[in-house]
């Protein structure tokens, strides 16, 4: 295949015409249901707990006119409810009711069955190719899916990375991790013109950060560097190592430094492919073992 833009495009939409033939999705009676595509997936999305209406707009990418119209076609056919949560009242949560619950377990079961009816016509070798590049689509429009912006260090988002970073570290380090005792890297010091914040949310939850600490006179410092378990895997650390490179040449800096852990065997391998060289200890944080450094190329101006 050519990977010219515009061939590699044309490819793209192929693909989704072929997909969205082959599940059904053209059909107006899903799964030869009276539902269309886009309530059959409201209806398992909901799932046996119900689920706040903000949650699933923020799964499925839907604006709240469109979900609320398909939110109100279930509960007119009498398969879903929605009311003010018991927790909040300003939180609506959408939940089945007996006959929704009924739909959905039966929607479950055509699901297998249309999912084994493109396996079946395979050979077993196939079978393992379709599902394996399956996978490695998903992976890939997921990754797709991830949003890296620059945040102020207190912005909520940023505040859970940086609980998690640090109860990683905690978890991981020999002799845990006291952000106290560590060369610091508070508030202040990730704002304009100190430093900055990036933070990379999938479906609007923040799944990673990195951070910059800004000099004017010696090199940039990298800190807060995390990939949350569960987005790993996706490419999102080498993307905010990059972004954040990408910052550190905008603001002049022609030189990167970090440290780290050894026990970050995952962090190490990503600085090194990166382009990243070991060099001796250049400041005395007490939970390092490695020391990087990276020069960058000039940004030219205009």
């Amino acid at each position: 295949m050519s990977s010219s833009p515009s061939a590699m495009v044309a490819e793209v939409r192929r693909f989704n015409r072929l997909v969205t033939e082959r599940v059904g999705a053209l059909n107006d009676h899903y799964l030869s249901r009276g539902l269309p595509l886009g309530q059959a997936r409201v209806l398992w999305e909901i799932g046996s707990d119900g689920c706040d209406v903000r949650t699933l707009r923020s799964r499925l990418g839907l604006d709240s006119g469109y979900l609320s119209r398909l939110l109100r076609d279930l509960e007119a056919t009498g398969l879903v409810v929605v009311d003010p949560s018991e927790r909040d009242r300003r939180v609506r949560t959408a939940r089945l009711t007996a006959a929704g619950a009924r739909e959905r377990a039966l929607l479950d079961r055509r699901s297998d069955a249309l999912a084994r009816s493109l396996l079946d016509p395979l050979s077993r070798a196939q079978r393992e190719r379709l599902v394996h590049a399956m996978g490695e689509v998903e992976r890939l429009l997921t990754s797709a899916m991830v949003e890296v912006r620059r945040v102020d260090p207190a912005d909520p988002r940023a505040r859970f990375c940086v609980r998690e970073y640090v109860a990683e570290l905690d978890r991981r380090f020999r002799a845990g991790f006291d952000p106290s005792a560590s060369i610091s890297a508070d508030d202040h010091e990730l704002r304009p013109p100190n430093g900055l914040m990036l933070v990379a949310t999938l479906r609007e939850e923040a799944v990673g950060c990195g951070a910059l600490k800004l000099h004017r006179d010696e090199p940039t410092e990298l800190k807060r560097m995390w990939v949350a378990p569960s987005a790993r895997g996706l490419g999102i650390g080498r993307r905010i190592l990059a972004e954040l490179e990408a910052e550190a040449s905008r603001h002049g800096s022609r030189v990167l430094h970090l440290e780290t852990n050894g026990s970050l065997t995952e962090a190490i391998a990503l600085y090194r492919s990166s382009g990243y060289v070991e060099v001796d200890a250049f400041n005395d944080e007490p939970y390092a073992h490695h020391w990087f450094e990276k020069r960058l190329p000039r940004v030219r101006s205009g």
